[in-house]
């Protein structure tokens, strides 16, 4: 497994981007929000008894992966900013969470969130932020960082916040509800 913490990145502009592999080939990305498309959304879920796999999930990232697409989560984390949990309880789960997919066979490339929150009480998160959905902060700096086919990529969310950040950023979006998530993907991807 690749170090999992280089692939955990906040979103956000103040964070330095990390530069992009010289004679890459562009590569169509995936945009997965994660609470209510790759786990259940419980409301701030932060630790590993909280977390519920979506059905077809990693059967869904597989697929992507199979598909050359880069599999990147896109969430929002306003639990830190709002003080109900701090980065490194998220980071812990996100640790676990990368190695569960890599040990079920496949891959996320790259996780990005935003801690911020505009009525947050602790200055270091009070901020209205670019990468907060429905901004398109985080898409914008996958941007930076991979190089995008971005008329193949796509973001599937389940709130109306995912997708005003993929209008915003110029690709399709859609809405993820309920069901396997697998079959979802593949009526995307074929």
């Amino acid at each position: 497994m690749s170090n999992a913490s280089d692939k955990i990145r906040r979103g956000c502009p103040d964070a330095p981007p990390i530069p992009k592999a010289s004679g890459a080939v562009a590569r169509p990305i995936a945009f997965l929000d994660r609470d209510g498309v790759v786990n259940a959304d419980k409301g701030y879920v932060h630790n590993v008894e909280e977390f519920e796999w979506m059905p077809g999930v990693i059967a869904a990232m597989r697929l992507l992966n199979e598909k050359g697409y880069i599999v990147a989560i896109v969430t929002n984390q306003s639990g830190i900013g709002r003080g109900l949990y701090g980065e490194e309880e998220f980071m812990l789960l996100t640790f676990w969470m990368l190695d569960e997919v890599e040990r079920n066979g496949a891959h996320i490339d790259v996780v990005y969130y935003c801690p911020h929150h505009p009525e947050s009480k602790n200055p270091e998160y009070l901020a209205v932020c670019p990468a907060r959905k429905p901004g398109p902060g985080m898409l914008e700096r996958a941007e930076k960082e991979f190089f995008i086919d971005k008329e193949r990529s796509f973001l599937i969310g389940n709130r109306d916040s995912d997708l005003g950040a993929a209008r915003a950023f110029g690709i399709p979006g859609y809405l993820y509800e309920e069901g396997d998530l697998e079959e979802f993907v593949r009526r995307l991807v074929g």
